[in-house]
């Protein structure tokens, strides 16, 4: 069975994200700083690439958690991953 972890320890979402080659990105929308993505393989059109600084930034002044999994039911590295607020 896979499962689900939520954190917003900065240090294991970096960690998580550049296990799988993911670099930090953001969608600009209107508002203040964007919409917080991971990147994977190659860069997405609408995808801004920007620093771990400024992702970490936003993404505590956004009072975000991240929602990831380790493993796919298989075994398999997961790269699922979701923003949600903080509880």
């Amino acid at each position: 069975m896979s499962s689900s972890e939520t954190t917003t320890d900065h240090k294991a979402i970096r960690a998580w994200a550049e296990e799988r080659k993911g670099r930090p990105a953001v969608i600009r929308a209107g508002g203040k700083g964007g919409v917080l993505r991971i990147d994977f393989g190659e860069k997405e059109e609408e995808f801004d690439e920007i620093g771990w600084e400024e992702f970490f930034k936003i993404f505590d002044e956004s009072k975000l958690a991240f929602l990831y999994q380790d493993k796919t039911k298989d075994g398999k590295t997961s790269r699922f991953n979701k923003f949600v607020e903080r509880g």
